[in-house]
Order: structure tokens, then C-alpha cells, then sequence
């Protein structure tokens, strides 16, 4: 019966799509110029990104139709299933196309979730066992969060032939990631990014199983942030205080939105370096001298004002608040020592603790002092490397972000002194060049350094970053996107997917994904077509 049905529907849907079946594509669903397909005759349709664990696909096809197909929700509810259902009816089925003749029809998902509803943290369990089959094909997972990601690969299976009609084949996957956290920074100092920019950067995240916003919220050019307690800082400090502010609104609703998404939203306030945009506040900031005399310049936050520690207590209290996350990222780097040198009221202070001249000492004050209070707020943190390079002392489940050059050593001491880490020194995406690059970002394995399995262990993962000297709204998505695709398969995928030829038909096919929802992802494989990349663009300009 199997060998009849393969063989009726090969002719029926060559006859009908002027295809030609071959053994790669045994109904003709495409055609054999590589241009139209842009990947080549022994291209399977509907594979998934990233990668999963486990995959078994079998030589058996099935039809589906839009208008009768069901999402069941057969185990725990709660508003991020429900909502994630509805959202990827019009993702897996973005057009209205009558199924193919002479094949089965998958008719229905049934989504099965084990556990309550529970937040997201640093252990939260994102299996999910999928079973591709008709009449009824089944999601099986523990968490909530597993359920998303294996809708999401649902939503990749389930794919269209060139004339729109819509296939899967039958498969087996058994899904985890490789590290729990999958995240990537986004730059709203250097240049502001709309509150619709972002939505639409989590749900790029969310294609690709991130699971981390990296909001780096504030920096010396700008300060978005609307303080209620002290709103001089983003009335002075913000581009324009009316227009380019993040309200506890804005910052509510971007934090509910990435929940529904599965995206937990860690934001970095960066100091005593990288705060000039914080000078509203009285005595926070360094003055600098020259000669003796203030120069009208102003440095890191001056770590030797008393004062500062009790604003510091309320501002960061009051952050803890608008961001539920039980992390904050503190930043700690590129910390300049000058301005703090030239000053002769730090220089006395440092003689009168017993100090002298060493700046490195003035820095871990200030740093245990400020680590201090935000563990008081039953808040954990994530910090740059330079804090731990700098000796001072962390709390044992300090998070530990390198992003230097030379991350391998880094690594490798970071991890022998018992901290866990996040890798971002191989990810750099604002750095760009001619031709695919997204090579690199693939080849880069955190835990590619010399340490013990204790120390491997340590590395909870990586966090790519765009930072917005040159991004702004009009460029970010699609500098970003599809080259971050490279990144968010090294961190969920097995160690061992590494072969570039397999992820170069994979990628070109989720890119085109991006461009079909309407995200306007920059071609990642030479000179390939998508049936989508201009629909998108003609769409945004009606």
C-alpha cells in the first residue's frame, strides 16, 4: 500500500507542481535548477534550526490543509501555551493552500505539557519529544518551555513547495539544549531602538531558541531608562525625554512579551565606567584635574562619596522591581583609572585607607560595595570579566561574562576559580565584512578551552552581541539576522554538529523562514533565492 501511495503521488503532485521526482525528493515537490532552490538538487525541505539531539526522519510524506488543521492542548495550560498555539497557527501556516492529492493528511498536534507553569531561570527544563505522523502528530514535554521550543520545530517540519501546498515528512526528534543560557545583547544608549524594534528582535530570538534578552539598557551617550525616583536622569541623560524613554510600561510590556516567547530579559547597568550619561546626580561622577584644578571633565562614579552608596541602594532596588529576572548584569569593565588619578580628594582617601596608588584596590571597593547591595535585593548577577580579573570578591554563583580576546585562558581561570561563565568574545556580530562570516561564529565552542569536565561543566553558555555605535532601528534586525542564526545553533546543537555543508542548506532554509514572518533577515548563503525575500519588502511599503 505504501509503495502505491508513494507512487500516485509522485505523478499527481509532478503533474501538478512540474516537478521531477528524484531519490532525495521522491514526490517532485521542486524542481532541479539549483538557482530556484537555491541550495541544490540534494536538498530535503523542512529541516530544523538549530539542529536538534535527535532526529529521525523516514521516507514517508504527508499533506496538510490550513484550514482544517488543530492544535490540541492535551496536558497543563497556562496563558504562554495558549498564546504560543494561536501564534504558530499563522506562523506554520502563513497562506491558505489546498493540501496535496493522493497523499495523507496530517490533520492535528497534540500538545502535551507535564508540569505547571513555572519562570524561567538558569535550570529550567526546555526538552521536548515530537513525533511527526499522521492523522496526529504529538509534542510531549515537561515544561512549558520545552513545549515552545518544540513548537517552534513544528512550525520548521511543516514546510511549502514552491506552488505554497503544504508537506511534512514523517520524523522522530527527542530535542534539549546544549546550555541553558542562549542569549544576545542588544545596544538601546548608542543609539535608541523602538519599543516595536525589540518585540520584533525577541520574536527573531524565539525562531532560533535564545533564550536571553541582554538588555544593555544605559551607557555614556544616552540614559533611556525613566527613573520614577530619580528622573533626572533620563530628563538630562536621554536623546530626547519625551521620545527615546523606556517607561515602566515600555519595560513591563517588552518583559511580558519575551515571556510569552520564552525569553527572559537580564538588563545591564554598567558601572562606575561607562556612566557619563548618569551625570545628573550630584557628586556621583569623578571631577577630573589638571593642574591642580578641576578641568570640568567628569569620570567613572567616584567610589570614595559615601553618599553614592545610599543612591546606588535605591536605584538598583528600584531596577530590581521593573526587572522580575533574578538576574541583573552589572558590567565592571574598561574601568579608566586617570580621572580617579588626577583627583586629590581620592588620592587622600586612598592614603587615609592604607590604599597608596594602587587603583585596582580603589576599583574592588567600590565593586564589593555595589555587589553587596544588589545581593541585599535577593538578586543574582552576571559581571564582565574585568571584576574577576581585578580580584575582587564575588558571590560563589557569580555569573561571569568574557569578552575579551585570549578568552580561552580567560575561561580556563575563570572556571578553575569555581565561577560559572558566559562566552561572548567570539561573537561580536557588530563587527562585519564582505561575504558569509557566520562561518566563524559557528566554529567557536565555549568550552573549546584546556580545563577539566568540573571546569567544562561551568560554562552555562554565550551571549552574542550588537553593539549600536553603527545599529539603530533601521539596520539592526537585518545586520543581526540571519548571522545570529550561526550563534543560536552552537548553543542549543550537539558539540558534534559541526559539519558547515549541512548548516549552509539549513540556514539558507531558516532564513527564508525569518523573511516569511516578516523578519528582514540579511542573506547568509551566496547568490540563493527564497520565494518569500520580496514579499516582505513590497508588504512594508503598501
Amino acid at each position: 500500500m505504501y509503495v502505491v501511495q508513494l507512487l500516485l503521488a509522485a505523478f499527481l503532485t509532478a503533474t501538478v507542481h512540474c516537478g521531477k521526482p528524484t531519490l532525495s525528493d521522491p514526490l517532485g515537490l521542486y524542481e532541479e535548477e539549483p538557482f530556484r532552490f537555491g541550495i541544490g538538487k540534494d536538498y530535503v525541505a523542512g529541516t530544523v534550526w538549530p539542529k536538534p539531539q535527535q532526529e529521525a526522519r523516514e521516507n514517508m510524506y504527508y499533506t496538510l490543509n490550513p484550514d482544517q488543521f488543530t492544535f490540541k492542548l492535551t496536558g497543563k495550560s497556562s496563558d504562554v501555551i495558549t498564546e504560543a498555539i494561536k501564534r504558530y497557527q499563522g506562523l506554520t501556516f502563513p497562506e491558505k493552500e489546498a493540501p496535496a492529492p493522493g497523499l495523507s493528511l496530517l490533520s492535528s498536534l497534540e500538545v502535551n505539557v507535564q508540569y505547571d507553569y513555572a519562570p524561567m531561570d538558569l535550570t529550567t527544563d526546555e526538552s521536548y519529544t515530537l513525533v511527526v505522523n499522521a492523522p496526529t502528530s504529538s509534542l510531549s514535554a515537561n515544561t512549558v518551555w520545552g513545549a515552545l521550543r518544540g513548537l517552534e520545530t513544528f512550525s520548521q517540519v511543516v514546510y511549502q513547495n514552491e506552488s505554497g501546498t503544504y508537506f511534512a515528512q514523517k520524523n522522530k526528534i527527542v530535542d534539549f539544549p546544549r546550555f541553558h543560557h542562549r542569549g544576545f545583547l542588544i545596544d538601546s544608549s548608542r543609539h535608541y531602538i523602538a519599543i516595536d524594534i525589540i518585540f520584533q528582535f525577541i520574536d527573531a530570538l524565539a525562531y532560533s531558541k535564545y533564550n536571553v534578552l541582554h538588555w544593555h539598557v544605559v551607557d555614556d551617550p544616552s540614559f533611556p531608562f525613566v527613573s520614577e525616583k530619580f528622573p533626572s536622569l533620563h530628563l538630562t541623560g536621554a536623546w530626547n525625554n519625551k521620545t527615546h524613554i523606556y517607561t515602566p510600561q515600555d519595560i513591563q510590556n517588552v518583559v511580558s512579551y519575551a515571556n510569552l516567547r520564552g525569553v527572559r530579559v537580564i538588563p545591564e547597568f554598567d558601572t562606575p565606567g561607562h556612566t557619563q550619561s548618569w551625570y545628573s546626580i550630584p557628586n556621583l561622577l569623578t571631577p577630573c584635574y589638571s593642574g591642580g584644578k578641576p578641568n570640568g571633565n567628569l569620570g567613572p562614579i567616584d567610589p570614595t562619596v559615601e553618599s553614592n552608596y545610599a543612591f546606588l541602594e535605591e536605584f538598583f532596588g528600584e531596577v530590581a522591581k521593573v526587572f522580575p529576572d533574578t538576574y541583573l548584569h552589572l558590567g565592571g569593565d574598561e574601568v579608566s583609572f586617570d580621572c580617579w588619578k588626577s583627583n586629590p580628594n581620592i588620592a587622600k582617601w586612598m592614603q587615609d585607607k592604607g590604599m597608596g596608588k594602587n587603583y585596582s584596590m580603589l576599583e574592588q571597593y567600590y565593586e564589593q560595595r555595589l555587589l553587596d547591595i544588589v545581593g541585599s535585593l535577593k538578586k543574582n548577577y552576571v559581571i564582565w570579566q574585568e571584576v574577576i580579573d581585578n580580584q575582587v570578591k564575588v558571590k560563589a554563583d557569580t555569573v561571569v561574562n568574557v569578552w575579551k580576546g585570549g578568552w580561552q585562558n580567560e575561561m580556563a581561570k575563570v572556571t578553575a576559580l569555581g565561577y560559572r561563565s558566559i562566552l561572548s568574545s567570539c561573537w561580536y556580530l557588530n563587527y562585519i565584512s564582505y561575504g558569509p562570516d557566520w562561518p566563524n561564529y559557528y566554529k567557536c565552542d565555549p568550552q573549546g578551552f584546556n580545563g577539566t569536565e568540573e571546569q567544562k561543566n561551568l560554562v552555562i553558555g554565550g551571549t552574542a552581541c550588537m553593539w549600536g555605535e553603527w545599529v539603530d532601528g533601521t539596520n539592526l534586525i537585518a545586520r543581526t539576522w540571519g548571522r545570529g542564526l550561526s550563534v543560536g545553533e552552537r548553543l542549543w546543537s550537539s558539540k558534534t554538529t559541526t559539519d558547515i555543508n549541512d548548516a549552509t542548506k539549513r540556514i539558507w532554509e531558516h532564513r527564508c523562514r525569518y523573511l516569511r514572518r516578516g523578519i528582514q533577515a540579511e542573506n547568509v548563503v551566496q547568490s540563493e533565492y527564497c520565494r518569500h525575500e520580496w514579499k516582505n519588502y513590497h508588504n512594508s511599503n503598501n
